[in-house]
């Protein structure tokens, strides 16, 4: 039973250092560009997005959909950036296992 007693103190340590990570990870960002710098996103590591920043010169309204393919496409990257760094965190906490459920 002791053992168990010990698994359980782990597990808690465990949980205590994950809710620390997530809030650490809200205050860490990303940032993501396209269009070669025209268009910039920012997200924090809890995947939400801070800010969009667009170069006035992409801005063509006879040419739309380009700008909402660069805003698209800088978004998705700023959110999968965002993604890695909160699973490289999660990892330095679990050492590398992959614990089903985490993230």
């Amino acid at each position: 039973m002791k053992g168990m007693g010990n698994m359980m103190k782990q597990a808690q340590k465990l949980q205590s250092q994950m809710m620390k990570m997530q809030e650490e990870l809200g205050s860490k960002t990303v940032e993501a560009t396209a269009g070669g710098g025209m268009v910039r996103v920012t997200a924090t590591g809890k995947q939400q997005i801070l800010s969009i920043r667009i170069e006035p010169e992409v801005v063509n309204p006879e040419d739309v959909e380009m700008l909402q393919d660069l805003i698209t496409a800088a978004v998705n990257d700023a959110l999968i950036k965002s993604q890695q760094m909160a699973s490289a965190e999660m990892g330095k906490l679990t050492g590398g296992l992959n614990i089903p459920g985490l993230m």
